[in-house]
């Protein structure tokens, strides 16, 4: 293993330690991330001569690797997921102040099994830690915990995608930890999608690290997250390329065979430009799942722990099932039996299609240098590419538009200083640049640089 990831490993282990020792500690304050300034390339290598409108035999293909972990002999199973569901049920209740001590019910004994699972199906390839934070409920603070699972990449590159869900529930009166709560849907689901995506993608290594987490406390004004947000990430700098939360992402049979995904903001917001990304590995891989997109942080007056991302400026978005059943909320009928497990598979299928995607894949390009041409819609674009790499998607985006449009690809040994003549005058662009490697695998898209007429 590279010094890289010891580093990364022992700044996020203190962070947790010492975020622990601060039980009675008001929560410190927000330190939003300064967002990264778009490089600009002053000088061009004289070993990349101009290549003029390239043309290109590559493009985004399917990766049978990922193929076979969506559908093959060990990927993704029902059993599984169902396994799971029934396990997190069976703890009677997971609210924040049920009992911690015993084995058998109560938020304790659920966040024990979760981080024994995360263990037993890592493969040896998962860090996996707990999360101390203190958490104030109905003028009571107690000691909670999240569930933090690592699947470090090898690449070296220092972004990490994190696919997160909450673990804990709630009855009718929020404040009553002592009733049940099975909480299947909301949110047994979300984990165990995450658990079988965390198994299925232990079996092998990767390129790009992954990050799992188990929120404690969603239920209570999203605690859990705010305290993860503020005092893991950010204080250790962790360089997050987006946030993918599942909460009541089971289904019930009869639901339109689609899934909800939320994301706010302009279209030229971090949010979108990672909703994007997300919906196009999905387009690949399950364009029999189609996702509707809502241009929104939550459902109106609801909220999920992407929020506490979305607060901090870094890019996240909700994934929830189609259609909800609103008799299901907070009650006590929120049971496994209810869950329709060829759907709950199919949204893991999705998750796991674009993490494994992001894992595999080159890492995230800087953004290119873009310049306008004396002749309308002409562009000379700059950056240093990677010539271990099969090429590059081109995405030319007009501003307002919510997809990309189609790609233009470069071969590596003519990328990082081209020319393209063919596009429309007086439109204002959203550029950014995509590797790609050998095995059609497309990594994140750069941030984008707006080009006006």
């Amino acid at each position: 293993m590279n010094q890289r990831y010891w580093r990364l490993l022992a700044t996020i282990i203190m962070g947790l330690i010492l975020s622990g020792c601060a039980l009675l500690e008001p929560p410190p304050t927000l330190v939003v991330p300064t967002p990264r300034a778009t490089p600009r390339l002053t000088l061009v290598p004289s070993d990349l001569p101009l290549v003029e409108d390239p043309v290109s035999n590559i493009s985004p293909s399917l990766d049978p690797a990922i193929q076979a972990l969506l559908s093959g002999p060990g990927g993704v199973s029902e059993e599984q997921l169902q396994l799971y569901v029934r396990t997190l049920q069976g703890f009677g209740t997971r609210h924040t102040l049920s009992e911690v001590q015993g084995e058998e019910r109560g938020i304790g004994a659920a966040r024990r099994w979760i981080y024994n699972t995360f263990l037993e199906v890592g493969n040896g390839r998962l860090e996996v830690r707990f999360d101390d934070f203190p958490a104030q409920v109905n003028g009571l603070v107690s000691n909670q915990r999240n569930v933090v699972a690592t699947l470090q990449g090898r690449s070296g590159y220092e972004g990490v995608v994190l696919i997160t869900a909450h673990y804990d529930t709630r009855g009718a009166n929020i404040n009553d930890g002592t009733v049940n709560a099975p909480g299947a849907d909301d949110n047994a689901s979300g984990i165990a999608m995450m658990l079988e995506v965390a198994r299925v993608m232990s079996t092998r290594d990767w390129e790009q690290t992954i990050m799992f987490v188990a929120f404690a406390v969603e239920e209570q004004n999203t605690q859990g997250s705010r305290h993860f947000v503020q005092n893991v990430m950010i204080r250790n700098n962790v360089q997050i390329d987006g946030v993918i939360n599942n909460d009541t992402i089971g289904g019930r049979v009869g639901i339109p065979q689609t899934v909800r995904m939320f994301a706010e903001g302009t279209d030229t917001s971090p949010h979108r430009e990672f909703a994007r990304y997300y919906r196009y590995i999905n387009g690949l891989y399950n364009p029999e799942f189609p996702l509707t997109f809502i241009n929104a942080l939550d459902r109106e007056g609801r909220w999920g722990d992407q929020r506490e991302f979305v607060n901090a400026g870094i890019p996240a978005i909700r994934i929830t099932e189609s259609q909800e059943d609103p008799s299901l909320l907070n009650s006590i009928t929120d049971t496994y039996e209810k869950i329709d497990y060829s759907y709950l598979a199919k949204v893991t299928r999705l998750n796991l299609a674009v993490v494994a995607n992001f894992a595999g894949a080159p890492a995230r390009p800087e953004p290119p240098s873009v310049a306008a041409m004396a002749i309308p819609g002409s562009f000379i674009m700059t950056w240093i590419p990677d010539r271990f790499l099969a090429g590059y998607a081109i995405s030319y985006r007009p501003v307002g538009s919510d997809d990309y449009p189609p790609l233009r690809f470069v071969n590596s040994n003519e990328a990082g200083h081209i020319a393209l003549t063919d596009l429309v005058p007086g439109t204002t662009y959203a550029v950014s640049i995509a590797g790609i490697d050998a095995n059609g695998r497309i990594s994140m898209f750069s941030p984008e640089v707006i080009v006006s007429p």
